[in-house]
Order: C-alpha cells, then structure tokens, then sequence
C-alpha cells in the first residue's frame, strides 16, 4: 500500500490500531513492516505496540490527552491528580495523565506525553462519566466525588487522622463547595477500607461538607 493509499483510508480515524488494517490481502506482519516504514519516515508517530496516530502535518483529528489515555490502556477513565486539576479541585495544571483501570497498574511514555494508570478491585471500578472533548471524540472521566475518593485511596499512607491540614497544604485542594458528600462517603464505602472511610470524613469535616 502506498502512503498516500494509506492515508486516505485514516485520515479521519482518531488512533490507528494496526489490527484494524489487517485482512486476507494484508496479513499482519506486512502491515506491521508498512507502519514501521512509515514510523521511521516521521510521516505516523507510535503511542505504543500496535497503536499510532498520524503525524502533525497530515491529522485532521484533533486529540485531546484524555481521549489518548482512554485509547491506550483499558477499561480505564481519567481520575486521580489530572481529572482533580481538571474539575479545579487543585490549582495546578497536571501534565501527565493519570487514570484508574481494573487491569495491572501501568505506564506508558511516549510522543503524545505521559500516561500513568493505576488499578483497583473491579468492585470499585465505577463512579465515572462519558464527557466529549475536542475533535467530538468522548473519553470517561471519574466525577469530581470519585476523583477525590480515588485520590484518597490510592495515597492513603500519606494520611493521617491528626494532620488534616494536609489537605489544604500538601494537596492544596480548593473549589470545594460544590462537592456532594453522600457522594463521597458512598464511594469510599465500595473500596471497603475504615482507614479511607475516616480519611473521607475526615476531607468532608475539613472543608465543612454536609
């Protein structure tokens, strides 16, 4: 197949999944030598084994780092410190993208920047929604309850029942108001864990959420 050809065909494909390209006429290491080619040419860019993205001068697709981390490692939906900074629950601005999954903790580096996931039992895999971003493309992303609740979780060594300054100090969170704490308690409950359990009154207490 020609560049061209190829091009054609995904140009308005968001992520290139090499497996999608394969059939009878185009066996799989055939089509794993093309994009190879065309990886060292600089004309597509790998995000990982099997899964690409046209290279900035040819992609009418406009991706958003969410949507990449969605694609990339799943089932999984974006929580922890991106989806905090991204609800403006912390003041910074998060560049690598962290996400939950049920699957193995992982991370992936490349092109499109870092992405961390993070596991945790399939019991407390829910609490997130479907949000479209740029391009229309949709990605999962916890709710702002849930982002915090899994942020709790998975830092819970750092917590302690007598420093609750900690919130407002190390993690700095902020914009609190608006949060729901039935929300909160109801999802830390799901993780089954009386050290998150207090830790979650403890975040409701400090910022005086009812």
């Amino acid at each position: 197949m020609k560049y061209s050809d190829f091009k054609k065909k995904v140009i308005n494909w968001p992520v290139i999944f090499s497996r999608d390209l394969v059939s009878p006429g185009k066996p799989g290491q055939i089509v794993r030598n093309q994009l190879e080619r065309w990886r060292k040419s600089g004309r597509i860019i790998r995000l990982k084994k099997g899964v690409f993205i046209l290279a900035d001068d040819d992609r009418r697709v406009e991706l958003s780092k969410p949507y990449i981390a969605n694609q990339l490692y799943g089932p999984s939906y974006v929580s922890l410190e991106y989806a905090l900074g991204y609800y403006g629950l912390i003041p910074e601005r998060v560049i690598d993208v962290t996400s939950v999954t049920s699957r193995k903790t992982m991370k992936l580096a490349n092109a499109a920047g870092t992405f961390i996931y993070q596991h945790v039992k399939s019991k407390a895999y829910r609490g997130f929604e479907m949000i479209k971003g740029p391009g229309d493309l949709t990605f999962f992303i916890a709710s702002p309850e849930k982002a915090v609740v899994d942020f709790l979780y998975l830092n819970l060594d750092k917590f302690k029942a007598d420093n609750p300054g900690i919130f407002e100090g190390s993690y700095r969170f902020q914009n609190t108001e608006d949060l729901i704490a039935r929300k909160i308690l109801r999802f830390a409950g799901i993780f089954e864990s009386k050290k998150l359990n207090k830790v979650a009154r403890l975040f409701l207490k400090h910022f005086s959420l009812k």
